[in-house]
């Protein structure tokens, strides 16, 4: 179950710098590549000559080369051309509408005529010199909705990342879930309270204590088809909280786009912005090793989880206060995937 009329995030640039990329989204399987001037397309992953797979193939004169006999195929999925043969009647193939922006490869799978650039999400720390971002890419084999549960209540932390995010505190502190329109976000603030391993070493990064107690506080904010920014951070208590001057905090987006592959298997995007030294590139890089450390964590229980789940399909899950995030961003998919 998908929402095809969306943009998702499809691959970051440097997986198409030198050769097309073929990978699947939302069932359909595409080839990305570089045509003129470098400009980034999309096409159906099927060459109409022998089914061949058009990614496999290679670059020229912004057309992309068919690897198994040479078929040329334009930006628009019309067959340019094929030694010796006449291919002028050849049928097109489908061709996405893509967006290279923020740092992302966008594409929309659904119908090309509703693809408005003006439904990306704002990243406003991506085009700001007071961010940096660092993160990487996970192939996960779950359904992309249970990732949107994980994220959407953060109490696993406690448990799953017990030598790094997690803390008794998350568990204490009762979280807030509200929807609006088609957002739906969680909320959870801790105050005056120790912080946990990772926070503590963002504290040092910034040249701050991390000895003294903070307020911590993490926002989860699911957008649709399948994007969630959480807004999370630590700051010396009694300065404010989210809302302490620079000097007294450190405070980050964990960004999470979690793009279908298939119904059980999804790509997950995942990085951290910060606003705070964002000219030291070996924080940047630690600051990556740690998350990715974390969010891996994360990939051996989906895993298993989707497996228990295909195995027991009879068992029905339980509901509990925490799970109210990932359930109201389910009614949103829910509903637009009708509407649509």
């Amino acid at each position: 179950m998908f929402l095809k009329n969306a943009w998702y995030v499809a691959a970051t640039p440097d997986e198409i710098d030198t050769k097309p990329l073929g990978r699947k989204i939302c069932g359909e399987r595409i080839a990305f590549y570089r045509g003129a001037e470098g400009k980034v397309a999309a096409v159906e992953d099927f060459c109409p000559h022998r089914g061949a797979a058009l990614s496999l193939g290679y670059v020229q004169d912004g057309n992309l080369v068919c690897g198994y006999h040479g078929l040329v195929m334009g930006c628009d999925g019309k067959v340019v051309s094929m030694p010796l043969q006449r291919v002028g009647g050849f049928p097109c193939v489908k061709s996405y509408p893509v967006i290279e922006r923020y740092g992302f490869i966008w594409v929309w799978p659904g119908n090309p005529e509703k693809a408005d650039p003006a439904l990306m999400p704002d990243l406003f720390w991506a085009e700001s010199d007071e961010w940096a971002y660092g993160g990487g890419l996970y192939h996960i084999k779950c359904d992309y909705r249970l990732m949107i549960d994980n994220l959407m209540d953060l109490t696993h932390e406690t448990y799953v990342h017990a030598d790094s995010i997690g803390q008794e505190e998350i568990d204490e502190t009762p979280v807030n879930t509200k929807v609006e329109g088609d957002e739906v976000i969680t909320s959870r603030y801790m105050e005056n309270i120790m912080a946990p391993p990772f926070w503590a070493g963002n504290l040092r990064g910034n040249g701050l204590a991390d000895d003294v107690p903070v307020d911590r506080w993490q926002i989860s904010r699911f957008t649709p088809p399948s994007h969630i920014l959480i807004d999370v951070g630590v700051a010396h208590a009694g300065k404010g909280g989210k809302d302490a001057p620079p000097e007294n905090r450190v405070r980050a987006i964990v960004v999470d786009f979690i793009t279908p592959e298939t119904e059980n298997s999804h790509w997950y995007f995942w990085g951290m912005a910060r606003n705070f030294r964002p000219d030291d590139a070996e924080l940047t890089a630690r600051i990556r090793e740690g998350q990715g450390r974390i969010f891996g964590q994360d990939l051996d229980v989906l895993e298993a989880q989707q497996r228990n789940l295909e195995a027991y399909p009879e068992r029905r899950l339980l509901m509990l206060a925490i799970d109210a995030g990932g359930v109201q961003s389910r009614r949103v998919l829910d509903r637009l995937v009708k509407a649509e």
